[in-house]
């Protein structure tokens, strides 16, 4: 049976009008720019190494997303485009299986050449013949290349969080443990207590409604019934998962899922990824250094395993993802976002009673949800239906953003997924529980 898919300029929705060439031209820039700005406090040797399988070196991310453009907009609308280097594409291809051969991930750290310099002056190529071409598209054309361009600025903003978390994992195996960027003081005292809202039963609809930007996993629109629940009001702290880990809580295979606690045994987990015990104290890294731990900051880092454990040993659970998305649809889009420039989460500040705080931005939440496709669900055509779809299996959905994402990047639909071991990404926890 032949399997239905679509177009991209229907698998995500867009504004009705076409913007016009300054508009596209404007974000495009603004985009792009931003990663260089995120790249301002490296050097040369910074950008090259690859400290594990999932970390990128910082030299490959700048490079694959030009080849994202390249590949899918320049060479699709301009015939006489001539690619910057013809083994580019072998080299930064990711898992497009469909847009040619690629280097395997594990061995990108070994690429010393193209050099950096010459990353970045693939960068500048690309970005002239874009310019030029955005500059210069009719309506037609820019009907054509505006769901693309969207893709690709989004995927260049997910690549800005993926600097931010592999530069982190590159500069904790040094052992001088060297500062990306300098701590900002949040000038916030204390943390907000932890209340809880409620939320009726009910048969909801959930998913993107087409307007304006979202990816294919977003949608289709569907109904799902939700039964009686509460939602924290805040993310869980450092000091409350010290509380856990104080009571046993690596040590308690009732609170852990079978393959979670094989993990604990088999490798050792005690604490949170980037938490060590000096001396009976425990510091963490960060991305301003080394520093203690901070109790009223939410706690970092932590994987599935940890998270249901936590909340297993707080007599709660984790949200559903549609429990998550049902709470923050009448929540403004504000928080801690990369834009803010403090790089870490910070505390919750004081909300009344009821009101939900950290719902977008500081952590991505994880959710009891596995990442599944909704239904009516059918990949986009071609080389970027390989985007979301093909990853639903074995992963676990998490929503709301962190310290690292750009602000306008994020929505209340947006499904972030990881596997249930994986603690390298920004991640925390917030607690549902039945009414």
């Amino acid at each position: 049976m032949a399997t239905t898919k679509q177009h991209p300029a229907t698998a995500i929705g867009l504004s009705r009008e076409i913007p016009d060439s300054a508009a596209m031209a404007e974000r495009y820039q603004r985009v792009r720019s931003f990663s260089e700005k995120l790249c301002e406090t490296l050097v040369p040797e910074d950008y090259v190494i690859q400290t594990m399988p999932d970390v990128s070196p910082t030299k490959w991310h700048l490079a694959h997303m030009s080849w994202f453009f390249e590949t899918f907009i320049l060479k699709e609308f301009r015939p006489d485009y001539e690619t910057y280097h013809p083994d580019f594409a072998y080299l930064f291809n990711s898992y497009y299986v469909a847009a040619g051969e690629r280097h395997c991930r594990p061995k990108r750290g070994l690429v010393s050449r193209p050099t950096v310099e010459n990353t970045f002056k693939y960068r500048a190529y690309v970005d002239r013949h874009m310019i030029e071409l955005l500059e210069s598209a009719d309506m037609e054309m820019r009907a054509g290349i505006a769901p693309l361009l969207e893709i690709g600025l989004n995927h260049e903003q997910q690549h800005q969080e993926l600097i931010q978390m592999d530069i982190k994992h590159v500069l904790t195996e040094n052992p001088l443990r060297p500062v990306y960027r300098d701590r900002k003081d949040p000038g916030v005292s204390g943390t907000a207590p932890l209340t809880w809202k409620a939320f009726d039963e009910g048969v909801y609809w959930f998913g993107h409604d087409g307007d304006g930007f979202s990816f294919d996993n977003e949608g289709p629109q569907h109904r799902q019934f939700i039964e009686s629940f509460e939602l924290a009001s805040r993310l869980v702290t450092c000091g409350e998962f010290l509380e856990f880990m104080q009571d046993g809580g690596y040590e308690r295979p009732d609170l852990w899922l079978s393959e979670g606690w094989a993990k604990v045994e088999n490798e050792g987990w005690e604490a949170p990824f980037y938490w060590e015990n000096h001396d009976g104290k425990w510091m963490l890294m960060t991305l301003a250094g080394m520093r203690p731990v901070e109790e009223n900051e939410p706690v970092c880092h932590v994987n599935y395993f940890e998270a249901d454990a936590f909340a297993r040993w707080a007599g709660a659970r984790l949200p559903t993802e549609f429990e998550w998305e049902l709470a923050a649809r009448d929540v403004e889009i504000e928080g801690n976002f990369v834009e803010d420039g403090y790089y870490h989460p910070i505390p919750a500040t004081h909300e009344p009673n009821g009101q939900l705080s950290q719902m977008f931005g500081d952590l991505w939440e994880w959710t009891r949800s596995s990442y599944a496709p909704y239904p009516g669900y059918y990949p986009i055509e071609g080389a970027l239906g390989e985007y979301n779809g093909k990853f639903m299996s074995n992963q676990y959905v998490l929503r709301g953003g962190s310290f690292a994402t750009p602000r306008d990047h994020i929505r209340p639909t947006y499904r972030n997924f990881f596997p249930s071991d994986a603690c390298w990404q920004f991640s925390g926890i917030r607690l549902a529980r039945e009414v």
